[in-house]
């Protein structure tokens, strides 16, 4: 059983509708330094509290080949590096494993072809200046073609407790629709940025044929600064910057690393 009183709970999040994650409360947790070593093998766990756990293990040689994201611009139509970025502010690095996206995509497989979205929340531990995102929380979850709605929410708080885990950013599935940030999902950006200017957003569009994921985070201080303003609520369109910049932007700051450990919590 979990307790939803239970004392110490480092950092709480409103799960919002549309895949929208705003955390309220955040505390920021002493980190313990976890191993990093890792090719998937996938095997479930079971575990007393909070729930089953899907444990991912990669192997590999030593010696991790860490490399920055390419995206494709489907604007531009061109390869975009995420280090291109010009807006934003100087950020830390985060590091995510290279399987991290194709396994949460199998794991949204069955929502995906029923054109219904999954979400997933990314938790991580800080390690001489450089954030490693070792946990994919999937909280129960009700959905939509457009939106994704987390339930049993106190089961996402004791993962992250326990782990004294960074809420570093969220992932997401657009099953039938294009790789860009919705007004809403810019409201659940600015809930995590806010708190941790290194946090991102992970877009997945497996039927977008220009680009079928994105990295991104709102630019620094122009996007941050007209959320911040904006009070309005579900789909609606936001003015564009008096500067000309970007709302949101690809992430400089996200790596792959081949030779990262991590697990998948799917609570579902």
């Amino acid at each position: 059983m979990i307790n939803e009183e239970k004392s110490g709970m480092e950092f709480i999040y409103s799960m919002d509708s549309r895949t929208s994650c705003s955390p309220f409360k955040f505390h920021y947790p002493t980190i313990n330094t976890a191993s990093k070593c890792c090719h998937i093998t996938v095997h479930t766990v079971t575990q007393s509290s909070p729930s089953p756990v899907i444990s991912c293990v990669e192997d590999v040689p030593q010696g991790a080949r860490v490399s920055h994201i390419t995206v494709t611009d489907s604007e531009q139509g061109h390869s975009t590096s995420s280090n291109e970025s010009t807006t934003s502010k100087v950020l830390q690095d985060v590091h995510i494993s290279t399987r991290l996206m194709e396994d949460f995509l199998e794991l949204a497989k069955d929502n995906t072809d029923n054109d219904l979205e999954t979400c997933g929340i990314l938790g991580a531990f800080l390690e001489k200046g450089t954030f490693y995102a070792t946990t994919l929380i999937i909280p129960k979850q009700e959905s939509t073609s457009g939106s994704c709605q987390a339930i049993n929410e106190e089961e996402v708080f004791a993962i992250q407790n326990e782990h004294s885990l960074y809420p570093v950013g969220w992932i997401h599935t657009h099953p039938s629709q294009s790789c860009f940030m919705s007004s809403v999902d810019l409201h659940t950006q600015y809930s995590y940025q806010a708190m941790l200017p290194e946090a991102f957003a992970i877009v997945m569009a497996p039927t977008d044929t220009s680009r079928s994921y994105g990295m991104f985070r709102l630019s620094d201080p122009g996007g941050m600064s007209l959320l911040k303003e904006c009070q309005e609520t579900g789909f609606h369109t936001h003015k564009e910057l008096a500067d000309g910049d970007p709302i949101y932007e690809h992430c400089s700051n996200v790596y792959t690393n081949s030779n990262l450990r991590f697990e998948i919590f799917d609570l579902r």
